[in-house]
């Protein structure tokens, strides 16, 4: 007992770290949250470039150009996709939240694509003919009658790729930028006793998740909700 009372106060206590744990936690929630942002954008942007055709029934140029990013991203790591981003295309930025942010929000935005796709399916067929029939050409239709109700479709999937990306930031440590696993890893390392600062910065991703999880399904029954109305 008095170990583990030991080890909590060295890995929390001593030198006010718990403070770092929760800088960290910051930096982790902000490279999520801009990369959830940018992951939108660029998947709505790539699954409406995937989808086109022309009238022949052919794909244009820019419609292979997102089915080979969207190809490409989900083929390799998310950590390599980091590095190259970092070492390579960025190297000279000093801006670690901003590289790390348009790394995850370029690898979000293949697997958001995929989702909106799902979304854009599900919606009936009949949906873009009652649009068109309404004088709408086929891009506003999509924009203003199947898109909503695609999004509405993705929402819980969406919702779910942004608690996936905010548990992938944790590798942001490999280019050095002090996000919370970082954090702990570099605790355990002054304090000789990895396991209380591994286990506190699995709470704090747990209680964070579990937070967000409970928001998030009280927003979707709301959006159920209004579907019965």
């Amino acid at each position: 007992m008095n170990s583990i009372v030991e080890q909590f106060n060295r890995a929390f206590i001593v030198n006010n770290r718990w403070t770092l744990y929760f800088k960290g936690l910051g930096t982790t929630i902000e490279v999520a949250f801009f990369a959830a942002i940018l992951g939108i954008v660029i998947g709505t942007v790539a699954c409406l470039a995937n989808m086109a055709k022309k009238r022949s029934g052919k794909r244009p140029i820019f419609s292979w150009i997102a089915y080979a990013y969207i190809d490409v991203i989900r083929g390799t790591p998310t950590v390599i996709q980091l590095m190259i981003m970092w070492f390579v295309i960025m190297k000279n930025s000093t801006n670690g939240v901003l590289v790390a942010s348009l790394s995850f929000g370029l690898n979000s935005g293949a697997y958001v694509a995929e989702i909106i796709r799902g979304g854009i399916q599900a919606v009936d067929q009949g949906q873009m003919e009652a649009g068109r029939s309404l004088g709408l050409s086929r891009t506003q239709t999509m924009m203003y009658v199947v898109l909503p109700q695609a999004f509405k479709n993705a929402f819980p999937s969406l919702l779910n790729e942004f608690i996936t990306l905010l548990k992938e930031t944790a590798i942001v440590g490999y280019v050095g930028m002090s996000d919370l696993t970082r954090v702990a890893n570099q605790i355990s390392t002054k304090t000789y006793q990895p396991f209380m600062p591994l286990v506190g910065a699995a709470v704090i991703y747990f209680v964070v998740i579990k937070v967000l999880t409970i928001l998030f399904n009280k927003l979707e029954r709301k959006l159920r909700e209004s579907d019965n109305r």
